[in-house]
């Protein structure tokens, strides 16, 4: 077949057209199929052509001939040649070239404005990008600036109001140039190719992590109301939230505490119904507890060890602690590009689904703006953070991995949507990887590290003695750790600093070692709170700041004190966010001291002896 064969007529364009000049265009493709073929188009089965129009007895250029005339007699004038024309046109363009060409004339897209003027507006709707939201008219306003400073638009009339308005409109759309500013860096931040993302055809294969606030307040204390963060991680072939932790302020421990969680099973809670547990589930749970024995009361969440994860650049994910953490795993950890959200969509999305899905149906919920935040919340009924993390908790397992998804349709039955439990179960089948969970002292392992030394009277860490029996053997001895100066290896839980471990090189074991003061305060409070007490207690002994620390606590548990100031509101803030990541323990009260009846309080004013005045004059030798 040769390169100048016919082509399929463009026959949606006749849409491009008004309704007038589409229907006459439709008059005259039946008369120009009569001539054609012998037939108009609304012809019936079986019906013959006219003699006039009959391929069989007549020429092309009779039967043009007959159809002009007929046409003219109907009161529409036209040649044969004219016919001709209009047949030329339909066998090239279809009914498309039977249309008045002149009535589809399509306007420039910015009609008669210049274009310097069209790329002067560009350039102020681009400017808007990184800065604050402005209204159209500054925006109509910098366009104009930015003419007067080219050089190439001295001689370029500057179009009227309404017309920079209705240009603006055109070249606005999609950018959000006067709407929000987070959504305005969220398009400008996407990139210019199709969106995509790696293929993860096996559990871990690749994972997502990341951290954002909550939009529900929690209430942490007496009187105190405030919001948290989730930082959760998700499995992208399964799309299943392998864990979620909230905390009052994301740090590396919590991301380190989250890889623990990712791949230890989750143990039934007293209150669950039983129809979260794993056997109960879609999930392969036989087969699983054949390798681990502690899934046989395990909920229905799939265990998965991650091979790649990835992150943003937070400070969080990017530290030491963590990335220490992933290498002890194996885990190979990979920051996204900076600014760039759309290298882990998926947690994005998931973070967002977590707000549509859960959080609004939570007392507390405060909207992800201002403009949708509710008045006096804080003066409802609101979760304490250990409830909410026990609400996410279930929520997950009952709803989210056993709800639907989306993204894990089979591309055979493309209106079939697995579960995430359902995506997991397909997946271990077929690739034959079960994760085995870690042991108990692996949780000691991920949380971070100091090296210190093993003195007589124990570790001293930020004011605090820690001390035990067991340290005796070990103590102002050489741990045998060369590039550390004989150091030994501690680690230490930053939200509960009742306790630090020592690992005994020479068992390889973990010693356990508590704060020499423990039983001095009655509840175990972490880093936050024993900074703040020893600014309130500057140069004081470690009793002091220990029983500062408790008194701080003890006035945040008792309710808002009478003392007023942003220094008190500090204090109940970091006593609540205290408390917030340890458990709840009895606070011993403390006797208060009374003055015996002996005691007397003094009424007696004490004689007063005035002081002399300094004379520079006198001999400071004489005496008085």
């Amino acid at each position: 077949m040769s390169g100048t064969g016919r082509k399929v007529p463009h026959t949606a364009r006749i849409a491009e057209f008004p309704e007038t000049a589409a229907e006459q265009a439709r008059w005259w493709e039946g008369h120009i199929l009569e001539v054609l073929h012998g037939l108009p188009l609304d012809a019936s089965e079986g019906a013959v052509p006219r003699p006039e129009f009959d391929p069989r007895r007549t020429s092309l250029a009779e039967r043009e001939r007959a159809k002009a005339a007929e046409v003219t007699a109907a009161g529409h004038p036209v040649t044969a040649s004219g016919i001709k024309q209009r047949r030329q046109r339909y066998q090239r363009d279809g009914l498309v070239g039977l249309a008045d060409g002149r009535s589809a004339k399509q306007m420039p897209p910015f009609g008669m404005v210049d274009a310097v003027v069209v790329e002067a507006m560009r350039q102020a709707i681009g400017e808007t990008a990184e800065d604050s939201s402005k209204t159209i008219g500054f925006i109509v306003w910098r366009a104009k600036e930015i003419l007067a400073g080219q050089e190439k638009a001295a001689d370029v009339e500057v179009p009227s109001r309404a017309t920079l308005y209705r240009l603006y409109s055109k070249l606005a759309t999609g950018t959000h140039a006067t709407g929000s500013a987070r959504t305005r860096r969220s398009v400008n931040a996407r990139p210019l190719g199709p969106f995509g993302e790696l293929p993860a055809s096996a559990p871990g294969e690749l994972m997502q992590i990341d951290s954002t606030p909550l939009d529900v307040l929690v209430r942490l204390d007496d009187g105190i109301a405030e919001k948290v963060e989730l930082t959760a991680m998700v499995d992208i072939a399964t799309r299943s939230i392998t864990a979620a932790v909230l905390r009052p302020t994301t740090k590396s421990a919590d991301a380190s505490a989250l890889l623990a969680r990712s791949v230890t099973p989750e143990v039934m809670r007293p209150g669950w119904s039983e129809a979260l547990l794993m056997s109960r589930s879609v999930l392969p749970h036989r087969r699983l507890l054949s390798m681990d024995e502690r899934l046989e009361h395990a909920t229905a969440r799939p265990v998965i060890v991650p091979e790649t994860i990835v992150c943003d650049h937070g400070k969080v994910f990017i530290s030491n602690n963590f990335r220490a953490s992933c290498r002890y795993l194996g885990i190979n950890l990979q920051p996204a590009h900076k600014a760039t959200p759309t290298d882990k969509g998926t947690i994005e999305k998931t973070l967002g689904s977590v707000a549509t899905l859960f959080t609004q149906f939570v007392a507390g919920y405060t909207g992800s703006t201002a403009d949708r935040r509710g008045r006096k919340l804080e003066d409802g009924p609101l979760w304490s953070l250990p409830e909410l993390q026990g609400l996410l908790d279930e929520w997950i397992i009952a709803v989210w991995q056993t709800r639907p998804h989306d993204g894990l349709r089979d591309p055979q039955a493309p209106k079939r949507a697995f579960s995430p439990n359902e995506k997991y179960a397909t997946l271990v089948e077929s690739c034959g990887y079960v994760p085995i969970p870690l042991n108990g002292e692996d949780f000691i392992e991920l949380l971070p590290e100091r090296w210190q030394a093993i003195n007589a009277y124990g570790i001293r860490i930020k004011h605090r003695t820690y001390d035990d029996v067991e340290l005796g053997p070990l103590r102002r001895q050489h741990s045998g750790v060369a590039e550390k100066k004989g150091l030994w290896e501690i680690h230490y839980d930053p939200y509960d600093i009742s306790r630090i471990w020592v690992r005994d090189r020479q068992g390889d074991r973990w010693i356990t070692v508590f704060w020499k003061h423990l039983r001095r305060v009655g509840v175990p409070f972490g880093e936050l709170a024993w900074d703040h007490a020893c600014e309130q207690v500057p140069g004081g002994t470690e009793e002091q700041i220990a029983d500062a620390a408790a008194a701080l606590l003890r006035r945040a548990h008792a309710g808002p004190a009478p003392e007023k100031g942003p220094a008190a509101k500090r204090s109940r803030r970091v006593a609540a966010r205290t408390r917030a990541t340890t458990p709840d323990r009895p606070i011993p009260d403390t006797p208060a001291a009374e003055p015996t009846p002996d005691e007397e309080p003094d009424t007696e004013l004490a004689k007063v002896i005035p002081l002399g005045l300094f004379d520079p004059l006198a001999n400071p030798w004489r005496r008085p």
